[in-house]
């Protein structure tokens, strides 16, 4: 009996992710589509701000590290670049990063054993609360 290897959506989409066309025509879609929901962000944001959307800045006042991120869409969807990374700069390079990854330049990041993966995370995060915390004028300069 012998083994017939299926190939099903997610090993397609392995193997074309390497090569530049497969990965770079992913690209562009993952581009247009985060165009699209940073405009009808700005858009919903103009017509109706709801305010603060993070629980713990909302109830306490303390910025999380993810607070800042609906304004990174915000304000790319008004095409104020500087001010997204201003409002969360770990977040615009998650989303670079994911927007670039069928590529293929994050695979060294699977190679990465857990441990080390958790600890960039980890760093990230406590970066992004840094900077969170320092924008909000919790930390001093």
């Amino acid at each position: 009996m012998s083994t017939v290897r299926q190939s099903g959506p997610v090993e397609r989409w392995r193997r074309s992710a390497g090569t530049t066309a497969g990965g770079l025509s992913r690209v562009l879609v993952r581009g247009a589509g985060a165009a699209v929901v940073a405009v009808a962000a700005a858009l919903l944001h103009d017509a109706h701000d709801p305010g603060v959307l993070c629980p713990l800045r909302r109830f306490t006042g303390i910025p999380c590290p993810g607070c800042g991120s609906t304004t990174v869409f915000i304000e790319a969807g008004h095409g104020n670049l500087l001010g997204a990374v201003a409002a969360n700069p770990v977040t615009v390079v998650v989303a670079l990063g994911l927007l670039v990854a069928p590529l293929g330049p994050g695979r060294w990041w699977w190679r990465l054993p857990n441990s080390r993966r958790n600890a960039v995370i980890w760093g990230a995060a406590a970066l992004s609360w840094s900077w969170q915390l320092h924008r909000y004028g919790f930390l001093p300069v």
